[in-house]
């Protein structure tokens, strides 16, 4: 059977926010180069950095990314996953409630 229609869906996303999390996914998880990403999916190196940059702030703040749903309602649910990969605990990172 050919699946290549289904492996340019990950491959060749159509939609911003969907050619947004591809990136970040294949910086983060698949731990390529960031120009090489940046080439891949079609984004400018320096367009590409700045996303890292805000994706990773969001993340230690437990902000929810743009492209997660929130299905706790509390802005921590959908993110804690991914942020584990990027640092200590969310647990231990300074929220509303915990922050001096």
């Amino acid at each position: 059977m050919d699946e290549s229609r289904c492996q340019d869906f990950f491959l060749r996303p159509g939609q911003t926010l969907h050619r947004r999390y591809e990136a970040l996914r294949a910086f983060f998880l698949d731990r390529r180069p960031l120009p090489e990403v940046a080439q891949a999916y079609g984004y400018r190196y320096g367009t590409l950095r700045n996303l890292v940059a805000e994706f990773r702030a969001r993340c230690h703040e437990g902000q929810v990314p743009p492209f997660s749903p929130n299905p706790g309602g509390d802005g921590r649910a959908a993110t804690a996953p991914l942020c584990r990969l990027l640092g200590p605990s969310p647990l231990s990172w300074p929220t509303v409630a915990n922050s001096a």
